[in-house]
């Protein structure tokens, strides 16, 4: 199988995790998709790879020649939870010509909506057939990894360091990292291969955490309510109201950080409420946990004391003021990039990866391009052409790093 067979193979498990289970991994069909790789590395020669009982899979190719940096490369199995990923019918549609691409369901890719289809004409783009999404988030960097390994194991000539694999479970779930094994993976730096866009060499990341607001009122008749009644639908509104309408999502980009309120359950007597929030920057992070704080005394000041709650917990930290201790992996991804005829670019990656949390758990790893576009989505594609060259990148990293040694 080359990488596209690969990948239409993958994107055909159903492998959503899901954020209501107590379970690890959180559905139990992640685990056939593992199940499914370990046995392709065994038929590969890797005869080390095993999946562990949490899901996630390990795997190495050792070192054929010495004073050579080991180095790691890591994707996801699951495929976000809120959009249908069950049934995943994976067409390629061959030398795209630049116009609308049609699907079921009355889903269209327009060059309009989706410019970056405008710059793969010419290439063979793939997609759901519209009625669910596609999975290259992230099982396009499962295939590119698996096809790397391959091509490594095919020429026992080429010299290397120490190789590591692994696929993590439930990383859409933000629990990707969790029984994460650093130890046991063996590598001194790794690569998440989990990007967006070709070129795409992502080494910063929101540092992140989650807000629960909770909220006890006093229900009494609306008749006699005067004094005595304490609303939580009203606390609720008035904490909304205290955050800046312009630090919402929908209206940053770039480097500005948000809070966003994802979920309100509320009546009279009782509200639950949940928000996230990001920032790149560590202090301004720390100063919107803090607004939080704030706020809730706001509105504590307001309804009595006690009368809201909040806890804040941290999800995961800006990789990148990790990686800049080891930058070698960024320059080496460029290089990498160039050597394939790639240009490479940088952004700060408006979310997080496994890498977030594994570069602070002694595993510097940046994030690489895997290929997908308009992710979490039955408007996802991906390009076979992309898929190949990613893979280039993969084998271009492990012969930068037995070259440069130690």
């Amino acid at each position: 199988m080359n990488v596209t067979d690969k990948f239409l193979r993958y994107v055909r498990c159903d492998t959503q995790s899901d954020p209501t289970s107590n379970t690890v991994p959180s559905t139990a069909c992640q685990l056939q998709l593992a199940d499914m790789l370990v046995g392709e590395l065994h038929a590969m020669g890797i005869d080390n790879a095993y999946r562990t009982a949490q899901g996630y899979v390990y795997a190495s190719i050792p070192a054929n020649a010495e004073g050579i940096h080991s180095i790691g490369f890591i994707s996801h199995m699951d495929v976000e939870p809120v959009s249908k990923g069950l049934g995943v019918q994976p067409i390629v549609h061959k030398n795209y010509d630049g116009g609308n691409i049609e699907l079921l369901d009355d889903v269209t890719l327009t060059p309009e909506e989706f410019p970056d289809l405008l710059g793969l004409v010419g290439q063979d783009i793939i997609t759901s057939d519209g009625t669910t999404l596609l999975g290259a988030d992230d099982k396009a960097g499962v295939a590119e990894i698996m096809q790397m390994a391959q091509t490594v194991m095919q020429h026992p000539e080429w010299k290397h360091g120490k190789i590591g694999i692994a696929f993590t479970p439930d990383e859409e779930i933000g629990r990707g990292a969790d029984f994460f094994d650093v130890p046991a993976f063996g590598c001194e730096y790794a690569y998440t291969v989990d990007g967006g866009t070709l070129g795409e060499v992502g080494y910063e990341t929101f540092n992140a955490a989650s807000a629960v607001f909770t909220c006890k009122g006093v229900q009494t008749h609306p008749g006699d309510a005067k004094g005595k009644m304490k609303n939580c639908l009203h606390m609720i509104a008035d904490l909304i109201a205290l955050f800046p309408a312009d630090e919402r999502p929908e209206n940053t980009s770039l480097r500005q950080g948000f809070y966003h309120f994802e979920e309100v359950r509320a009546d009279v007597k009782a509200g639950y409420v949940e928000m996230i929030i990001r920032d790149h920057d560590r202090k301004k992070f720390e100063e919107r946990k803090a607004f939080c704080r704030e706020c809730v005394n706001t509105i504590n000041a307001r309804y009595g004391r006690k009368a809201m709650q909040v806890t804040i917990q941290d999800s995961y930290y800006n990789c990148g003021d990790v990686i800049a201790e080891h930058f070698h992996l960024v320059e080496n991804a460029y290089a990498a990039m160039r050597s394939a005829g790639v240009e490479p670019y940088s952004v700060a990656l408006r979310g997080g990866t496994d890498g977030s949390r594994l570069s602070y758990m002694g595993l510097p790893c940046p994030n690489l391009c895997a290929g997908g576009h308009s992710c979490h989505s039955v408007y996802e594609f991906c390009s076979v052409q992309s898929l190949e060259k990613i893979t280039e990148i993969l084998l271009a990293l492990v012969r930068l790093y037995a070259e440069q040694g130690v």
